[in-house]
């Protein structure tokens, strides 16, 4: 199971920004322009973001109803799968994580009674893993083109037409406790800024753009958080 931990993150302020909820960046007060860029310092001297990927690929074997099977005889369920990786190949199972140090300097920005730092870094927390999973699509495209294949876009469980439940399945597929991540009973992901999805591998993969994918998304019309085209 390859495992990636030198993974360099490139974090936008508009990207950070938007993961806060600020749309129009030329209202923001100066006093979270300068808790933000201190926040970033605190970061980088802490070293607060540790990402890693683990992940593991496995030949189709057969593509049904709802439903596409994998050697080793795990079915993965949703409805979308057969129409999105229906010509897969392989499929990469992945979990990447950002790592549980910032959740705690959050959690202890709340405890000291400085809750707007913590909601900061919180969202500058969801803007690394979106910039992990950025990374983490680079590298399955590197990893398929190896093979003569293209990678297609991720799918995460609990999106469009992929049930949350399929989570369980994944986590069987990759020892995510290789880079510290695991499953409470509710099947949340510890640490919370995780990321678990599969992505196709074949001679012609279709591919979206994050835009895209929030319009699929059942939560596109109230999300603070989309991305528009």
């Amino acid at each position: 199971m390859p495992v990636v931990r030198d993974i360099c993150l490139t974090l936008k302020t508009s990207d950070v920004l938007r993961r806060q909820g600020v749309r129009e960046y030329s209202k923001l007060k100066s006093e979270i322009e300068t808790i933000t860029s201190e926040l970033f310092a605190t970061i980088n001297n802490d070293s607060l973001l540790e990402p890693a990927i683990a992940y593991e690929t496995y030949p189709v074997t057969e593509v049904g109803h709802q439903q596409i099977s994998l050697e080793g005889n795990t079915v993965l369920h949703g409805a979308i799968l057969p129409s999105v990786l229906g010509e897969a190949r392989e499929v990469a199972v992945v979990v990447c994580t950002i790592g549980p140090r910032l959740e705690r300097k959050v959690t202890d920005y709340f405890n000291s009674g400085e809750p707007l730092q913590g909601l900061l870094l919180d969202g500058i927390g969801s803007a690394a893993v979106d910039a992990l999973s950025f990374e983490l699509c680079q590298l399955m495209a590197a990893d398929a083109s190896l093979r003569g294949y293209q990678a297609s876009s991720p799918l995460c469980p609990g999106g469009p037409s992929f049930p949350l439940s399929e989570q369980w399945r994944l986590f069987e597929l990759v020892p995510a406790d290789e880079i510290g991540v695991s499953l409470t009973s509710s099947g949340v992901m510890v640490p919370r800024k995780s990321l678990s999805m599969v992505v196709g591998m074949g001679p012609q993969m279709g591919t979206w753009t994050k835009a895209e994918s929030c319009e699929r998304c059942n939560l596109t019309k109230t999300c603070r958080y989309k991305v528009h085209a």
